[in-house]
């Protein structure tokens, strides 16, 4: 939830409330899945609403590497209530970031010379080095 409109004093200031004092939030994402057995016999084969399941992921990206870990359903809401937390403190992040290279783009923008006040002309234009005549001795 990105808001374009947002201040950077509101932007700095949520986010320092929330690195002064932290909250659980995590990266990444949660996957729930239903899974057919190979046992011979069992229903989940043919009917997909007897499927096993569901069976919660949390899968993210460390160093690279994809890591997944096993949630247990009762902890699934308070994990997806975690991704979504930090979601929101990305975005904000985000957002300051993008505060902070406008008022690096301005200060910028200070420090060059409008066009107007420049003086015209530029650099020194140098002749060309003419050659000299060969000798009729070489």
């Amino acid at each position: 939830m990105k808001h374009s409109t947002a201040s950077a004093a509101a932007i700095r200031g949520r986010l320092t409330a929330q690195l002064a004092d932290p909250i659980p939030m995590r990266r990444g994402s949660l996957t729930e899945r239903t899974v057919k057995c190979s046992r011979p016999g069992c229903p989940c084969k043919d009917r997909p609403e007897a499927r096993h399941g569901p069976y919660f992921s949390l899968t993210r990206s460390v160093a690279g590497t994809t890591q997944t870990r096993l949630i247990a359903e009762e902890q699934a809401d308070t994990v997806r209530r975690q991704i979504e937390t930090g979601r929101q403190f990305r975005d904000a992040t985000e957002l300051y970031w993008g505060a902070c290279e406008r008022l690096a783009d301005a200060e910028i923008e200070r420090l060059v010379e409008p066009a107007d006040r420049r003086e015209k002309g530029g650099s020194v234009r140098r002749s060309r080095r003419r050659l000299r005549k060969k000798s009729p001795r070489s």
